[in-house]
């Protein structure tokens, strides 16, 4: 399995966020994330929530997520929000993906973009009847999402790009990067995070002054305050 790649006690993987944090960074409704994670209220015969989650938190995790989680997510939202694939569908097509592929957490990994990503389109294309043209208008949208993850060389992700509605793909300005500012969102290449910035401007400077004392450019002071408002 390649699941073993995936180190517990690596920093991506430390529960860090709470699950308004990370719905507020990758612009998803608090209570959509809560579902992927935790699954459905188990009862009635039904298998446990666990079990039909489509994340999976760290064990003693406590209701908080990891930035392997955030990624997860962030792919998962070009599935979901995008195409409005159903959870169901989704969790049989990965369960799939690692029966055939040997593939676990397959949303976290790179063989995504290649066969596993053929894998579960194949297979979302059985479940719910999506069309060829379908499938290829996602995998356009899947693509664009990948390319938001920066892979380290033993290629898992060490750095997202959050893509909140209306941005363009090319833009870049915002990252996450649990390294950075304990993984809270920044400025690209600066770790300033975005939340600084917002509480001085709240507090009454002004953009330029912002821009002068951090040596940034005004347009990407413009872009934080977006990305927050958006969130």
């Amino acid at each position: 399995m390649n699941g073993d790649r995936i180190r517990p006690r690596d920093i991506r993987n430390v529960p860090a966020y709470t699950f308004l944090e990370g719905a507020r960074y990758l612009g998803i409704p608090p209570a959509t994330l809560r579902y992927w994670v935790l699954g459905p209220s188990p009862g009635r015969g039904n298998e446990s929530a666990v079990s039909q989650s489509l994340i999976h938190a760290p064990a003693g995790a406590r209701n908080r997520l990891s930035f392997n989680n955030l990624v997860e997510a962030h792919v998962l939202r070009a599935l979901r929000t995008v195409h409005r694939v159903k959870m169901t569908a989704v969790r049989d097509a990965l369960s799939f993906a690692e029966a055939e592929l040997g593939i676990d957490r397959l949303l976290l990994r790179d063989e995504l973009r290649t066969s596993g990503q053929e894998i579960l389109l194949e297979r979302l294309g059985q479940l719910i009847s999506l069309s060829k043209s379908g499938q290829l208008a996602l995998r356009r949208i899947l693509a664009e999402y990948l390319k938001r993850v920066e892979r380290d060389e033993s290629a898992l992700p060490f750095r997202l790009y959050p893509l909140p509605p209306g941005w363009s793909k090319e833009r870049k300005t915002i990252v996450i990067d649990p390294r950075i500012s304990f993984g809270r969102p920044t400025i690209a290449g600066s770790g300033i995070s975005t939340e600084a910035l917002i509480s001085r401007i709240d507090a009454g400077e002004t953009v330029d002054a912002l821009a002068e004392d951090y040596g940034l450019r005004t347009t990407q002071i413009h872009d934080a305050v977006l990305y927050e408002k958006a969130a």
